[in-house]
């Protein structure tokens, strides 16, 4: 079961996060999937981190999905000739605990909302042919109860015929976005997926499959995702010597840097192994509200400095002094203050000595005049 999952995580390989697989077919970022006529495939989530070297290039992914489809061919252009494997779900665990954000406690000193007497009970909630023939099966190997192919095609419509000889159908507007893979001269893994249980539909979380390839530059094919009629998510790890970055937006919003930084991991673990040689992390994030809009696919390059990146979360508190907030000492002991002085005057002039007026003096007596002789 376990390899059984992991080869459906093919199924959208290089990260872009989808929502919905429709039959007869859907393309996403890393590739495109064929489910059975009238059947569904709903992928929950996904995950994925792509490894440079200088030379070679690496991707593993993880997928979660629900459906009732019950077989699906899955189909991803590589610029060269690509091993592939099973990877270790520990992974994605180990790539989210690396990148978690700090937890940092904030004070605040005036009472906002939530904080008396403001408090409020409301809550709020917040992707080598043959000689004359179009379509050449490189190799195939079985991984658990999947078929695995390796090809090389001179014509789009000849991978429509190695679908349908295995019992699919290649669109036509997928067709028409694989010319300009066909015209590089890529190469394709082509996958057909069934659950390991008779009559059960692809369901479930996925183990990871890695993909191993050689590229002149690190490479996120997302032309396919052109194809989708919904806004899509890309989250991304990339793991390099450096801090990495996009050429360009090809379309969709800028992306966000969630985290870039230098791993500290020297274990034996998934990511202490991958990331052996390339040990900086960069976490991207992106948007395409509008995938009709994508021009191509995402060429990586080296950021102009390695500066880190990393998630804040702030635990507002208010400010308090032995349990009493800040603000209401301060205001209580200014008013307090305030009465004292008032009280204070108010005694102080209480306690002054009356001084009596001075007593009113009484008028001169007026002496009799001389006798006018």
């Amino acid at each position: 079961m376990k390899r059984a999952r992991i080869l459906t995580l093919v199924l959208t390989l290089l990260g872009i996060q989808l929502t919905w697989l429709i039959a007869p077919a859907y393309a996403c970022g890393c590739g495109a999937m064929v489910p059975d006529p009238s059947a569904r495939i709903s992928v929950a989530d996904e995950e994925s981190v792509l490894r440079w070297d200088g030379r070679q290039e690496q991707i593993v992914m993880r997928l979660t999905v629900n459906g009732d489809a019950r077989h699906a061919a899955w189909i991803m252009p590589v610029p060269h000739r690509a091993g592939v494997r099973l990877g270790d779900p520990a992974l994605f665990d180990q790539l989210a605990k690396a990148i978690q954000p700090v937890h940092r406690t904030r004070y605040h000193f005036w009472p906002e909302n939530g904080d008396w007497p403001f408090d409020s009970h409301d809550t709020y909630g917040d992707d080598a042919p043959r000689p004359g023939s179009a379509v050449g099966v490189v190799d195939r190997q079985r991984l658990g109860p999947f078929d695995v192919a390796r090809l090389t095609a001179t014509d789009p419509a000849a991978l429509g015929d190695w679908l349908h000889a295995h019992g699919f159908s290649l669109p036509a507007r997928l067709k028409s976005a694989l010319q300009p893979y066909v015209d590089r001269h890529w190469e394709y893994v082509a996958v057909r997926l069934a659950p390991d249980t008779a009559g059960a539909a692809l369901h479930g979380a996925l183990d990871p499959i890695h993909l191993t390839f050689a590229a002149d530059a690190p490479v996120y094919p997302m032309r396919l995702s052109r194809l989708a009629t919904r806004p899509q998510s890309l989250g991304l790890y990339v793991l390099a010597a450096h801090r990495m970055q996009t050429r360009s937006t090809i379309g969709g919003l800028p992306p966000s840097v969630v985290f870039a930084g230098r791993l500290r991991t020297h274990d034996d673990s998934s990511l202490g192994e991958l990331a052996a040689g390339t040990p900086y992390l960069t976490a991207l994030t992106q948007w395409f509200p509008e995938p009709a809009r994508i021009s191509g696919d995402h060429e990586l390059r080296r950021a102009a400095a390695d500066t880190p990146v990393q998630q804040v979360i702030y635990d507002d508190r208010l400010r308090e002094i032995a349990g009493i907030p800040a603000w209401l000492l301060t205001v209580g002991g200014v008013l307090l203050l305030a009465g004292s002085a008032v009280a204070l005057i108010v005694v102080r002039r209480s306690r002054r000595p009356v001084i009596p007026p001075p007593p009113v003096q009484p008028p001169p007596p007026v002496s009799p005049s001389a006798p006018v002789g």
